[in-house]
């Protein structure tokens, strides 16, 4: 998706295109109060559900969902101390990490895979949270620099079972874990889902569990470096961090409503 291709919400019945978004900004509008309250509050609840749910503090990273959001206010978000960002489409991704070169950011790949586009992942992120079949791990390997260090991944397990969803499924999950594991240019980290949406905390943590007693198993099988649990979002990141979570991926919480696709 270009940038060009997306609107951003200007009054009530009116949006402007990125490209007019940006003409009005500049790269040095980095101040940003409501981008730098939203992270205040965030990292205020991150530290107390570390306390509340006897985890160690700092345990939990921010990653910031940056998918349709301008650079500029990605740079608000720079701003706060926010370095981790995570993006679903590849193209949007690749000119944001173009206008922001020579910033010291993370950047994590959040949406699906398609085998057309590895090259591009293999070569400009640091992390990739959807990895589900043996052919893309192989493609990544193949195709990340050697003069790069290792391609972190974290494989998206289905832990609901709906057929909508992706991610390998738990059985298949200790043979995916052996083949990147076995790829040099790769580094297998940790586990991550996208459970059924539940409303109650108890149902939140149930999803969550299923992710981490998956990542435990691995751990016991010999996969020691499969240490991490990318899982939780703005309305489920308490129980998310209650069940062991490292990495929380929140969006709208941080930049306000996302920029809209024009019909």
């Amino acid at each position: 998706m270009s940038l060009g291709a997306c609107s951003v919400e200007h009054g009530p019945d009116s949006y402007l295109t990125i490209e007019q978004y940006m003409s009005s900004t500049t790269p040095t509008d980095t101040d940003n109060p409501a981008i730098a309250a939203r992270i205040a509050s965030l990292n205020g609840r991150m530290s107390a559900y570390e306390k509340k749910y006897a985890r160690v503090p700092g345990s939990v990273q921010l990653l910031a969902v940056s998918k349709t959001q301008p650079f500029t206010l990605i740079m608000g978000a720079m701003a706060c101390g926010q370095i981790n960002f995570a993006e679903n489409y590849l193209q949007e991704a690749l000119e944001k990490m173009d206008a922001l070169a020579g910033h010291d950011l993370i950047w994590h790949f959040i949406g699906p895979i398609q085998s057309n586009k590895t090259r591009a992942l293999a070569e400009r992120f640091d992390w990739i949270h959807t990895l589900d079949r043996e052919k893309i791990a192989r493609r990544l390997n193949e195709q990340r620099p050697p003069s790069m260090p290792p391609l972190n991944i974290l494989l998206q397990v289905n832990t609901s079972g709906e057929s909508s969803k992706s991610g390998v499924e738990p059985a298949a999950l200790s043979a995916l874990a052996a083949c990147v594991a076995s790829l040099p240019r790769l580094r297998l980290k940790g586990l991550m889902s996208i459970p059924a949406p539940a409303e109650s905390l108890a149902d939140q943590r149930a999803s969550f569990g299923q992710l981490r007693e998956a990542r435990d198993r691995l751990q016991s099988e010999g996969f020691s470096t499969c240490t991490e649990l990318s899982m939780g979002m703005s309305n489920d990141f308490e129980a998310a961090i209650a069940e062991g979570a490292t990495m929380i991926r929140i969006g709208t919480d941080i930049f306000g409503p996302r920029m809209k696709h024009p019909a």
